[in-house]
């Protein structure tokens, strides 16, 4: 973590469709942050693993380049055949703890808990390098069923060294009261790729050192 930077950081997470100019966006992003991006999620859906490592492949080395965690969503074994830095694993996509076994002592594991204190826990126990929580907004990416308050940020930031990452309908015009809350960092997707990134990025910084 860059001590010079705010506190809260931010995560991008993929669009469903990455080819096409999508690296080059990506770059612009990052580069836009001045470091404040921190990590990215690589999330596509319904693609073979030989198709999905092709598609990985520009945009796990922007991100190394860039010294930006390049993290797989839900699929253990996509991560390990891609050596990447890490997996984020939903509920139903496998246990932390065998996800520490296929991917050694270094990969960053995050878990998503929902609005649930007791996932968030057990995650922590299971080796959990960061517990997600949200939706905390609408979100136009995914369908989301659970909607916690901004106060479950504020609960686990100061029982817990584990960070936490607010997720779900996160734009830089709402994002100030989870900054507050203690988010470490912000799961960002359509609010970054539905318009231009790089100006994107600006706003969310411009936003988190106002909350600061």
């Amino acid at each position: 973590m860059n001590e010079s930077l705010p506190a809260t950081q931010l995560y991008l997470i993929s669009p469903q469709d990455v080819s096409g100019d999508f690296p080059e966006r990506l770059a612009r992003a990052i580069d836009a942050g001045g470091g404040l991006v921190t990590a990215f999620q690589f999330r596509v859906k319904d693609i073979d693993q030989h198709e999905a490592a092709r598609l990985a492949e520009p945009l796990q080395a922007i991100c190394a380049e860039r010294d930006v965690a390049f993290i797989v969503n839900d699929s253990i074994s996509l991560a390990k055949r891609l050596k990447a830095d890490g997996v984020h694993l939903g509920q139903k996509d496998g246990d932390p703890r065998q996800a520490r076994d296929e991917l050694g002592r270094e990969a960053q594991i995050g878990v998503t808990c929902h609005d649930s204190k007791h996932l968030a826990m057990e995650a922590g126990e299971a080796g959990a390098d960061y517990v997600a929580f949200g939706a905390f907004f609408p979100s136009t990416t995914k369908e989301t069923e659970y909607h916690p308050e901004p106060g479950l940020l504020s609960w686990w930031s100061q029982l817990f060294e584990i960070p936490c990452v607010a997720i779900g309908g996160i734009t830089p015009a709402n994002c100030g009261a989870l900054v507050v809350a203690g988010a470490d960092f912000l799961a960002v997707s359509g609010a970054i790729w539905n318009g231009d990134e790089a100006e994107a990025v600006k706003a969310f910084a411009s936003a988190i050192t106002a909350a600061n």
